[in-house]
Formats: structure tokens, C-alpha cells, sequence
């Protein structure tokens, strides 16, 4: 049966078609609030559902009951009890839940800020996984600096004897970006994870000889985690070593040689930077979880129209925990690590994806985005 959240995926999908067809940026809604992606995507109806809490009733819930749940905070409904419009204890929980994993006032109330925060377009990565929650709760009494990087549930990492690591971009059909754009891009979101610890990443062109996979894909490609169209999820990838890393096709993806090229082109409406996703999700193909450091690469969102390419104090950390650190790394300043091109643009069981970020894996740069 379908679900309240897919069927509304599919409607905002066949929307977003239109719109790219060439819509001019006054046909975008105006009224959302600010932070909001600036057209709609999957869960822009959850602005509807600001104020929402314990004992309502209101046409929506059950989409939004969706979404916690394909993130974690609620089990799945069996296929005979759909998920219902009735605020309950369990939605307040969950909601209560999401709100401490991203800083918000943990009121269990469905708020204006916890409204925006989930519209966010993101990575496909669940926060909470197997009922425990892979994101380190960022409360008053650890602002002072306490690292909060996550692993997934066992902390799956690439062995000892894999330290040299081989990539192969298998998928391009869906995208318009040419494959030696592609090629560079990849190469520099892996070398500043390289930067920081022993780890070395080459480009193959064989697939059968390379640990990672990398492609863009259109709705549900077959690992059981479809894409949902424009902004929404963004991409995800698998704990090692898996080595699975999807994006979505349907993104408006920028891609440059640098900083100062991308820049140009991130002021579209929507524009996803791919740089930026692709160093979040190679994160999660390592082994980080997401953080709940908004300037951490493995925070779960990102803004459209921003460029976030330099790992943090909490992603070095994290990773040199995992596979020791690189006696020659310089850390970047925190000042020159995110740039927002757009200050208009939107706030980042069974093995699954992350990373759109579930199980004991996975990314979306479903990263991830947003403040």
C-alpha cells in the first residue's frame, strides 16, 4: 500500500517537473518561511503543520509520521494500521527526539523552528537507528566543546589492511555534467578526507576492481531507497564497506573547478553544490554518522546556494579517531570553511542508506542541507 508520504512525493515531483522546464524564480512560492527551500519539495506541506501538538487532529500528520519514521524516530506501520492524522504520544515523542539531535527546544511540539529544520533538504541518512541515535545530542552543557561526531551502530570501519582505496563513478547517464568534471570534483572531496588521516583514494575505471561506487540515479534505483525529485533527500551512501554512494539526478547540481567557478553558478534557484554533498557522503562511506555541529561536513543539511567543502574540527576528530591522523595535516579556519552563496536559499535491521543522510548505514547529502 502507499504511503501518505510517498504519494505526496510523487505529486511534488510531477510539480518540480514543470518548474523545470524553465519557471522564472517569481513563479516560486513567496510565502514560506525564512530558511525554507526556496521552491517546494517533498515535505513542503509540513508548513501546514506548524503549532501541531498533543491530542490534534490535522490532515498531514500521517505524511509527517512518515518522515520521522524513514529517518528513525518512529518505527514503520504495519502495512494493515497505516500511520493516521492523530498527534500522539509517540509523534510527540519522536518529534521531542529530532528536536534535541538538532539543538531545537525539545517540547515535542511540531514549532515554527522545528518545522523549517525539517523541510531542510538533507542527506538520506536515518538519525536514529535500531532505536538509538546516531547523532550526539548537542544540549547547553556541551556547547563548550565537546565533540559531537556519531559513528553508526558497531562502528563499521574500512579494515586495516584497506587503507588504499579505489573509486570508480559507474553511473553518468542521468547527469549533464561531463565526465572530467565529475572526475575532478569526486578527486578533491576525497583528498580532503585523505588530508586528515592515512587514507588514499585513486580513480579507476573498472568497477569490478574498485571498493566504491559512485552514480546518479533517478526515483528508486533499486536499493530500496528512492529518490524524491528536487531538493528533498539529496544522496546517500552505505557504512563501509558497503561503498555504495548515490545522488539524486533530479538536483539542480553545480559543479566547478573551484570555489570562485562554482560561486558563479550557486545563485540559481535550488542550485546544490556537488562538491559540498559529495564530502559529507564520503564521510558516512568511512564510517561517520552525522554530527549536530551545524559547521561540521557531517551535520545532516546544508542551504542551497552554499558551498561547504572543508572538514571541521568535529569531522577531523571524528575520522582521525577512526583511522589515525595525517602527521602533515593543517587544519582549515573555521572562517574560510562554509561559504553561502545564496543567503536567500533553503537551511543540510537491514543495511541502508544514509547520507535523503538508514539501518547500519548510510548518507543524504540527502546531506544533507540546511543553517
Amino acid at each position: 500500500m502507499c504511503s501518505p508520504l510517498l504519494s505526496h512525493v510523487a505529486a511534488v515531483m510531477a510539480a518540480a517537473a514543470v518548474f523545470a522546464v524553465g519557471s522564472p524564480a517569481s513563479a516560486f512560492p513567496t510565502n514560506l518561511p525564512p530558511g525554507s527551500p526556496p521552491f517546494p519539495n517533498p515535505w513542503a506541506a509540513f508548513q501546514n503543520l506548524s503549532g501541531c501538538h498533543m491530542g490534534e487532529q490535522r490532515q498531514g500528520l500521517a505524511g509527517l509520521k512518515d518522515y520521522l519514521s524513514h529517518f528513525g524516530y518512529l518505527p514503520p506501520p504495519p502495512s494493515s494500521s497505516p500511520f493516521t492524522d492523530a498527534f500522539d504520544h509517540d509523534l510527540e515523542s519522536a518529534i521531542a527526539t529530532y528536536q534535541q539531535n538538532f539543538g531545537l527546544n525539545a517540547t515535542g511540539v511540531l514549532d515554527t523552528s522545528t518545522v523549517e529544520q525539517m523541510v531542510s533538504p538533507r542527506c538520506g541518512v536515518a538519525d536514529v537507528m535500531n532505536g538509538t541515535s546516531t547523532m550526539a545530542r548537542r544540549t547547553r552543557s556541551s556547547r563548550g566543546g565537546r565533540h559531537l561526531y556519531a559513528y553508526f551502530p558497531g562502528g563499521p570501519t574500512w579494515p586495516p589492511f584497506r587503507r588504499d582505496l579505489k573509486y570508480a563513478i559507474t553511473a553518468t547517464s542521468a547527469t549533464s555534467i561531463d565526465r572530467s568534471t565529475l572526475s575532478d570534483v569526486f578527486a578533491r572531496a576525497f583528498s580532503r578526507w585523505a588530508a586528515a588521516t592515512n587514507l588514499k583514494f585513486s580513480e579507476t575505471s573498472s568497477e569490478s576492481d574498485a571498493d566504491i561506487t559512485i552514480g546518479f540515479y533517478s526515483g528508486a534505483h533499486g536499493d530500496g531507497e528512492p529518490f524524491d525529485g528536487p531538493l528533498g533527500t539529496l544522496a546517500h551512501a552505505f557504512s563501509p564497506t558497503d561503498g555504495r554512494f548515490h545522488l539524486d539526478a533530479a538536483e539542480a547540481w553545480v559543479a566547478g573547478a573551484g570555489d570562485d567557478d562554482v560561486s558563479r553558478s550557486l545563485s540559481s534557484t535550488g542550485a546544490v553544490d556537488l562538491e559540498s554533498v559529495a564530502v559529507h557522503e564520503i564521510g558516512h562511506l568511512l564510517g561517520l554518522g552525522h554530527s549536530s555541529v551545524p559547521e561540521a561536513i557531517m551535520y545532516p543539511t546544508i542551504r542551497t546556494g552554499t558551498r561547504k567543502v572543508e572538514l571541521e574540527e568535529d569531522d577531523v576528530q571524528g575520522i582521525q579517531s577512526l583511522y589515525g591522523s595525517n602527521p602533515n595535516f593543517t587544519p582549515t579556519s573555521p572562517a574560510t570553511s562554509s561559504r553561502e552563496m545564496d543567503s536567500g536559499g533553503a537551511g543540510e535491521g537491514g543495511r541502508r542508506p544514509d547520507g535523503v543522510f538508514v539501518g547500519v548505514a548510510v548518507a543524504a547529502v540527502g546531506l544533507l542541507l540546511a543553517p
